[in-house]
């Protein structure tokens, strides 16, 4: 099982793809075992290293707090572990948080940047406190997760876009049985919830791509655009679809490949 020791605690890794080294970086609650459709799609153009972040799959669960500094220094351990001085970077939500984080502290290791689906916290706006929706019952839970994955989900638009339908039931798959967050990803929210590099993000360098669904309810599209107004030449795409957009929208993820691609 190809691990990496690093910072005290044994980092589960993959590493599949031919093309330029792009680092991928996971969501909330994600691994590499729920996300792997993800991964592959860019492993089709790039060589592709993503990991399970510290407290989640076959990464080790360290005694918390957790901070973004630490899975930023994770990352930044993990990519001396496999050689890279730098690399392109893709960060999902949570993972878009993470990837801001080490691409303010280390600039020179991340040669471009796509931000999925994220928010920059402080003042550039914070994504939907997804720690409180522990404390919901569980049906509760699952009504306010629909409605913040797009906000046009209802009753009335579910019927008449199967698709948006079939995205909704995957995710209450995927959720099936919860009975509430494991130690690792309670750690995880709890760092998530004082995630702000809004008077940071100026340190900034490489080109960066900040991607959006234009009805998302966990990482609105203002935060989106917030991001990019402190990134010095930063692209802002935003697309039809929510919290999922790259699933909902064909064109998102052809289009951050390309970019990465440069």
């Amino acid at each position: 099982m190809p691990t990496a020791a690093v910072n005290g605690i044994e980092v589960y890794h993959e590493r599949g793809g031919e093309g330029p080294p792009l680092l991928f970086v996971n969501g909330s609650g994600a691994t590499l075992a729920t996300s792997a459709p993800l991964v592959d799609v860019f492993r089709a153009r790039f060589d592709t290293l993503a990991h399970d972040q510290r407290g989640l799959g076959r990464t080790t669960v360290p005694a918390g707090p957790y901070a973004m500094a630490d899975y930023a220094a994770d990352i930044a351990a993990l990519l001396d572990h496999v050689g890279w001085a730098s690399c392109r970077v893709v960060g999902v939500s949570f993972g878009g948080m993470v990837a801001q984080e080490l691409a303010v502290t280390w600039p020179e290791r991340v040669e471009r940047l796509a931000l999925l689906c994220t928010s920059p916290g402080g003042e550039g706006g914070s994504s939907y406190p997804l720690h409180a929706l522990a404390e919901l019952s569980p049906a509760e839970r699952e009504r306010v997760g629909v409605t913040i994955l797009d906000t046009r989900f209802d009753a009335e638009w579910l019927e008449a876009h199967p698709d948006d339908q079939a995205l909704v039931e995957l995710m209450a798959q995927r959720r099936s049985g919860d009975s509430g967050p494991t130690v690792g990803e309670a750690l995880q929210l709890e760092a998530r919830r004082h995630h702000d590099v809004w008077d940071r993000l100026a340190r900034i360098a490489s080109p960066t791509m900040v991607a959006a669904g234009r009805y998302d309810g966990i990482a609105p599209p203002a935060n989106a655009e917030a991001i990019a107004s402190r990134i010095a030449g930063a692209e802002l795409s935003l697309y039809d679809g929510g919290h999922a957009f790259f699933v909902q929208d064909r064109r998102a993820l052809p289009d951050v490949s390309a970019f990465l691609a440069g």
